[in-house]
C-alpha cells in the first residue's frame, strides 16, 4: 500500500504560520511555508530550527503571497531546499516583492533591537533572513495556471482553484498514486474568499475528495449581508464619524489587496461626492510596490476598473522613503493614512500610532483579522493603554472595526463551500483557526459531515493518510509548543500589562509616601519570589 503522511507545522489552532509536510514513497513536499504572527512565543518559532530537514523537502506548493503563508521560504532556501516553487503567475509576481520587503523588515528591526539590546549589555540577534536569501527562494519559482495538473514528483500531481481569497490565491488539490487503487485525493482550501469579495469570483474546488483541509479562521461568525454599495456606505460612514479638523483616520492594512481595496473604494467616494476631497497616504513601500503588481494584472480583476480609476485619483499619495513617512507627523487637516502592518505588529503602522494613539481626534479603523497577542487585537479588546517599542501610549483615539474587507469567508460561507466538495470520503482537518473559530465551523457542519471525521490536529502533529481513514500518530519528537501556549496571550503580555499597571498606580498614588510604600511593597514581593 502506498505511504501518505501528513504534518500540521503551522496554522494549527492558530491563525498563522501555514506549513503543511506532506511525506509519500517518492518523497516529502510542503503546502506553504508562512511567518508566525501573534505573541512574541510564536513569533520566536520564527528564529527556531525547521522541524524537518529543508534539504529533504523535493518542493514546495504555495497557496498564495500572504506572509503567514510565504514567509519562512526565503528561510527553508537558506538553509537548504533547492527545489521547484509551485505558484500561480500572480503569487508569484507578489512574492516577488512581498518577500524582500519582509527580509528588508526584518533586517531593520534587527539592527534597532541590537541598538537597543547594547545600551541594556544584552546579546545580540540575527535576522531570519537576509535579502539574498529572499533572492535566492525567488529563482526557484514556478508558475503554474488555474485549472490545469503539473507534475510535482513522481506519483504526485497538483492543480490550483481559484480560492476568490487574493490576486493569485489557491485552493491546492493533490492526487497521490496508489498501487492497484485509484490516487488519493487531497484538497488544500488555503484561505477561502468570502462573498462579494471586491476584486474576485466566488471560490471554486473539486468534489469528491478523499481528505479535506480546510482553513476556519471566521468559523463561528457571521458577518452582515452586505452587498459592495452597503460596504461602502460603512466605510464611508466611518471616514465621517472619524473627521476632526486637526485629526487623523489611521488604517492598519495589509499591504497586498487590502491597501488595493481600500484605495479602490475611497476614491469611488470621493469621485461619486459621498465623501468630500480628503488627502489619502498609503504609508507602505511593499504597499506602493504592490499595487504596480495589481495594476499588471488588473484585467483578471474583477473590478480592475475600477481599481485602475482609483489610482488615478489626484487625493492619492505614496511615501516610499523614510522621510516621507516621517513627514506624515506633521501634516494638519483631516486626512487618511493606509500603513501596514495589518496586525500593527510591524512596519509604519506602529510610528503613526505612536503619533495618535495619545490624542483625541484621532482614530484607527481595523478592517481585518487581529490575532491574539498583536499589538492590534490587545486595542481591539479595549486597552485604555499600550506600549510600542518600549513606549507607554495612552489610549484616547478612537478604535473601530470594519470587519467588510477581510479576505475570508464567514462561518456560513465555509460550510457552504464544504458542503460544495461533498463527498469527502475520509476526513476534515480544521486548521487556520483559533480554538472558538474551529468548535463554530464544526457545529455548523453537523448534518453534513460525520463529527467523528472532523479533526482538529496541533502544532506538529502527524497523521498517516490510508485508503480506510486517517490515523494520529504517536509523538516522535517534542512538541515546539505545547497547545495551551498557541493562540494565546504570553507572559511577555503579561508584563507589558504589569509595567503599564504599575504606572497607573503610582500616579494614581496621592503623594510621595504612597508612592514608596507601593514601591516597596513590589520590592518586597520580588523579593519573596527569589527566596522560593
Amino acid at each position: 500500500m502506498s505511504h501518505a503522511r501528513l504534518t500540521f507545522h503551522g496554522a494549527a489552532r492558530a491563525v498563522t504560520g501555514s506549513c503543511f509536510r506532506l511525506e509519500t514513497d517518492h518523497g516529502q513536499i510542503l503546502i506553504d511555508c508562512g511567518l508566525f504572527q501573534g505573541s512574541k512565543t510564536e513569533k520566536e518559532l520564527n528564529y527556531r530550527p525547521f522541524p524537518f530537514a529543508p534539504d529533504t523537502i523535493a518542493a514546495v506548493i504555495l497557496s498564495h503571497a500572504h506572509i503567514d503563508h510565504s514567509g519562512l521560504l526565503p528561510k527553508l532556501v537558506k538553509h537548504g531546499f533547492a527545489g521547484p516553487i509551485h505558484a500561480t503567475p500572480a503569487t508569484a509576481d507578489l512574492a516577488g516583492v512581498m518577500l524582500p520587503d519582509s527580509a528588508h523588515i526584518q533586517e531593520i528591526e534587527v539592527e534597532q533591537f541590537n541598538r537597543r539590546a547594547a545600551r541594556r549589555d544584552r546579546g545580540k540577534v540575527t535576522p531570519i533572513y537576509t535579502g539574498q536569501d529572499a533572492d535566492a527562494c525567488l529563482a526557484l519559482f514556478r508558475p503554474e495556471p488555474y485549472d490545469t495538473w503539473f507534475s510535482v514528483l513522481p506519483g504526485l500531481r497538483a492543480r490550483f482553484w481559484n480560492a476568490g481569497h487574493l490576486l493569485g490565491s489557491a485552493s491546492i488539490e493533490i492526487e497521490v498514486a496508489q498501487a492497484e487503487t485509484s490516487p488519493m485525493r487531497i484538497l488544500f482550501s488555503a484561505d477561502i474568499g468570502p462573498d462579494y469579495k471586491l476584486m474576485h469570483p466566488d471560490p471554486e474546488g473539486p468534489s469528491g475528495v478523499d481528505y479535506l483541509i480546510c482553513e476556519s479562521t471566521y468559523g463561528d461568525c457571521d458577518r452582515i449581508d452586505a452587498t459592495a454599495d452597503r460596504r461602502r456606505k460603512l466605510l464611508a460612514d466611518e471616514v465621517r464619524a472619524a473627521m476632526h479638523p486637526n485629526g487623523a483616520l489611521l488604517i492598519p492594512s495589509f499591504a497586498v489587496e487590502r491597501a488595493q481595496e481600500l484605495i479602490s473604494d475611497l476614491g469611488r467616494l470621493i469621485a461619486e461626492g459621498a465623501l468630500p476631497p480628503t488627502p489619502i497616504y498609503v504609508d507602505s513601500p511593499l504597499a506602493t510596490k504592490a499595487t504596480r503588481v495589481f495594476a499588471k494584472h488588473h484585467r483578471e480583476l474583477e473590478e480592475g476598473a475600477v481599481l485602475m480609476k482609483g489610482l488615478k485619483s489626484r487625493h492619492l499619495h505614496f511615501t516610499e522613503t523614510r522621510e516621507q513617512s516621517i513627514a506624515l507627523d506633521r501634516i494638519r487637516g483631516f486626512h487618511i493614512v493606509i500603513a501596514a502592518s495589518g496586525m500593527c505588529d510591524a512596519g509604519r503602522i506602529r510610528h503613526r500610532l505612536k503619533n495618535w494613539l495619545w490624542r483625541d481626534e484621532g482614530t484607527v479603523l481595523f478592517t481585518g483579522f487581529q490575532a491574539v497577542g498583536t499589538l492590534g487585537r490587545i486595542l481591539q479588546d479595549g486597552a485604555t493603554s499600550v506600549r510600542i517599542q518600549g513606549e507607554e501610549f495612552a489610549v484616547r483615539a478612537r478604535i473601530r472595526s470594519l470587519d467588510l474587507y477581510s479576505g475570508h469567508a464567514d462561518g456560513t460561507e465555509l460550510r457552504d463551500w464544504i458542503r460544495a466538495r461533498l463527498p469527502i470520503r475520509h476526513d476534515v482537518f480544521l486548521v487556520h483557526g483559533e480554538e472558538a473559530a474551529m468548535e463554530g465551523l464544526a457545529a455548523r457542519l453537523t448534518g453534513i459531515v460525520d463529527p467523528a471525521h472532523v479533526l482538529r490536529p496541533e502544532l506538529d502533529e502527524e497523521f498517516e493518510l490510508t485508503a480506510m481513514g486517517s490515523q494520529r500518530l504517536a509523538e516522535t519528537t517534542p512538541r515546539r509548543l505545547p497547545p495551551e501556549k498557541v493562540a494565546r496571550m504570553d507572559w511577555h503580555n503579561d508584563v507589558s500589562r504589569l509595567i503599564l499597571e504599575i504606572n497607573d498606580a503610582l500616579r494614581a498614588s496621592p503623594d510621595e509616601r504612597a508612592r514608596g510604600v507601593l514601591i516597596r511593597r513590589l520590592r518586597r514581593a520580588l523579593e519573596a519570589e527569589d527566596g522560593v
